[in-house]
């Protein structure tokens, strides 16, 4: 067997379940088919003497306020969400809203099962560095409570010469502020293409709509369509679905003060309600230069999984849409960190088993995908994909990859694509660049190595890697050695098939 080239820093990071989220918590409503048992808890708080109430709040003060970010703002307004069940909501003390909102709240690890599946960028913050460092903004795939995932954030220092430093990271984990995002038209046009839905109502309400709107622009020309199309069989299904998709588009803002590592990105839409999974992040540069981060990740809603796209100037601030298109159709889309000939490119493995390209005018709406790697070795028999964003060369276009064989066990090659023409493989590594090592093998999913993104710093290349889908480990190897280590593949451009 050959001897993966890669090699390991010591750097580590573990899954920490003190890292918990605050978040709201309706007695009945977490199992199925059950109905809130709200009107019942709000009678037993407002039945309890003053003299418990103030006791009790002291008490949950003391346990709980430095564990979360604005703890008691949070409970007055846990407290706000359920004031319709009080009859004189306004005569309440304080207090006594506090205990109301505390009993309507809920601890949630975001790591309490696992963590794994990193990508590393740039940070925007550069301060405070020594001569050959930079600091990396590292995402996370942490998995709680009923195997929800999520996204939160590491920070590490890369150098100088090989070495990889996580920093601490901070508490209390911070869950942002979501507010409704806008959309184009031919965005959601494409998305409802995609659903199956694209019918006379769905037609009547697009025309009343503004290039650019929002969900309220939505309801107006819901209102403005014919009273006969909204009355048409089907019509409540698509209005059903309009609805939906246009408020799955989201904002998430963080506060002043708060530390990346503090963030967490939690399930903020019906459809990722039971995960945000594996982000693949990449430091965007336009033809002007302006940078902005980009990801892609997996929604998942407990039946379908969805391709969505995360961007933010400053990852405090983040805009979450759906992707559309015929590419837009699996898991692990990857997106080019710069456009290529005039267009956004992604790698994307829309029929669940072989990488493939695909380009888009708007980063949205993805077109046709173009084959371009199929499982051919040994330990990528069952499907091939990428681990994120392909990393920029003077030889080429350096694409990590996963391949999953016998056993379900991972291992990481590498695939080197054209610049100019990136449908074309120049290179490819015969061996796995990485695999579970047999101290590695065990874990929440065992054999599993499993990346969303490395970065190249000072001639090095630097991956950080899931391992067991439990932990985090870091594997590191110079870029010219690599390369080197590849196979030239035939100089005669392959002929492609569309998919």
């Amino acid at each position: 067997m050959t001897i993966p080239l890669a090699r390991h820093s010591d750097a580590a990071l573990h899954a920490d379940p003190t890292r918990v989220i605050a978040r709201l918590f309706l007695p009945g409503e977490e199992r199925p088919l059950e109905h809130s048992r709200a009107g019942a808890v709000v009678a037993r708080v407002m039945a309890i003497p003053e003299i418990d109430v103030e006791q009790q709040v002291a008490q949950l003060v003391a346990d709980f306020a430095g564990r979360h970010w604005n703890y008691a703002a949070m409970l007055s307004e846990h407290a706000a969400m359920v004031s319709s069940h009080v009859q004189h909501a306004a005569e309440m003390s304080s207090d006594r809203a506090l205990l109301m909102g505390a009993c309507f709240t809920a601890e949630y690890a975001v790591e309490g099962a696992a963590l794994c599946n990193p990508s590393a960028v740039l940070h925007p913050i550069q301060d405070g560095l020594q001569p050959g460092q930079a600091r990396l903004a590292v995402s996370l795939r942490g998995i709680g409570e009923g195997h929800v995932s999520s996204i939160g954030f590491a920070t590490a220092v890369v150098g100088p010469e090989a070495t990889w430093t996580f920093e601490p990271r901070a508490l209390p984990a911070v869950a942002g502020t979501s507010s409704a995002a806008r959309w184009r038209r031919e965005h959601l046009r494409a998305v409802l293409a995609d659903e199956g839905h694209i019918d006379e109502l769905a037609y009547s309400v697009l025309a009343g709509l503004p290039e650019a709107f929002t969900s309220a622009d939505l309801q107006l020309a819901l209102a403005g369509a014919h009273r006969d199309l909204r009355a048409r069989l089907g019509s409540t299904a698509t209005i059903a679905v309009l609805r939906q998709l246009v408020a799955s588009a989201y904002e998430l803002a963080f506060p002043d003060g708060i530390d990346l590592s503090q963030q967490v990105l939690l399930p903020s839409s019906d459809e990722e309600r039971n995960g945000m999974e594996d982000a693949r992040f990449v430091r965007f540069v336009a033809d002007d230069g302006t940078a902005e981060y980009r990801a892609t990740y997996t929604a998942y809603d407990g039946r379908q999984i969805a391709p969505r796209l995360l961007t933010s100037p400053d990852l405090r601030v983040f805009r979450a849409h759906r992707l559309a298109g015929p590419a837009a159709q699996n898991k692990g889309m990857a997106l080019f960190p710069r456009l290529v000939g005039g267009r956004h490119l992604a790698l994307c493995r829309s029929d669940g088993e072989c990488s493939s390209l695909t380009a888009s005018a708007d980063g949205f709406v993805w077109g046709e995908p173009e084959l371009l790697q199929v499982p051919e070795a040994t330990w990528e028999t069952l499907q091939v994909g990428n681990c994120g964003t392909p990393i920029e060369t003077n030889e080429g276009w350096l694409v990590l990859t996963h391949g999953v064989g016998p056993m379900r066990t991972y291992a990481i090659g590498a695939i080197l694509l054209e610049l100019d023409q990136p449908t074309r493989v120049l290179r490819k590594l015969e061996h796995p660049l990485l695999q579970a090592r047999r101290d590695d093998r065990d874990g929440y999913v065992p054999n599993v190595v499993y990346s969303c993104g490395g970065v190249v710093h000072d001639g090095v290349l630097w991956l950080p890697y899931g391992i067991g889908d439990a932990r985090i480990g870091v594997a590191w190897i110079p870029v010219d050695e690599l390369i080197a280590a590849m196979t030239a593949q035939p100089a005669s451009t392959r002929s492609y098939t569309r998919r």
